[in-house]
């Protein structure tokens, strides 16, 4: 069993009970902002808004591994938590994902056209997502914050904006 450092489960719970929609919107200048309650809903922003979107600041990556780190080890599940079954099991949550959007065509961004049992299954599925994918991390000692941080250096020197911008072909296809 892994040692766990800071809070237990429990505590980061209680702490986020205001965060437990998990999105607000950046007010807009001169609009006077926009109530976090407003701008959320069941995790996915509610319908279309010229704000700019932004996560909330908490749980953290830390928060989030620790507390399935924790989940996992209340149930004995580590035995059945290994790299290739989390990898699997987030395929598979990618697929309900997939299946929420499957037959829709083009969804606008914000998903105006979406109920609020809609969006609250999407909240669902992508946290599913997330919650695999941190432990996946984990499992395989990848510091996802700083790989993300690697990645996009990597992505800048691939993909510069002088070369590709407003376009949807990869830069492979521009160089001399």
């Amino acid at each position: 069993m892994m040692a766990r450092s800071g809070k237990d489960s429990r505590e980061l719970k209680d702490d986020m009970v205001g965060f437990s929609n998990g999105c607000r919107e950046e007010p807009s200048a001169g609009d006077g902002g926009v109530s976090e309650a407003e701008s959320r809903s069941n995790g996915v922003a509610a319908g279309v808004s010229p704000q700019k979107f932004i996560f909330s600041p908490e749980p953290s990556m830390e928060d989030i591994r620790r507390m399935q780190a924790d989940f996992t080890d209340e149930r004995d599940w580590n035995k059945f938590h290994q790299p290739r079954n989390l990898l699997l099991a987030m395929v598979g949550e990618v697929g309900e994902v997939a299946e929420l959007f499957q037959w829709r065509g083009e969804v606008a961004e914000g998903l105006p056209d979406w109920t609020e049992t809609e969006r609250e299954q999407l909240a669902h599925e992508l946290s599913d997502v997330l919650i695999y994918l941190v432990e996946l991390a984990e499992k395989c000692r990848v510091d996802l914050p700083q790989a993300v941080l690697r990645k996009m250096a990597l992505n800048r020197l691939k993909y510069p904006s002088s070369k590709v911008h407003g376009s949807a072909k990869k830069y492979t296809e521009y160089k001399d």
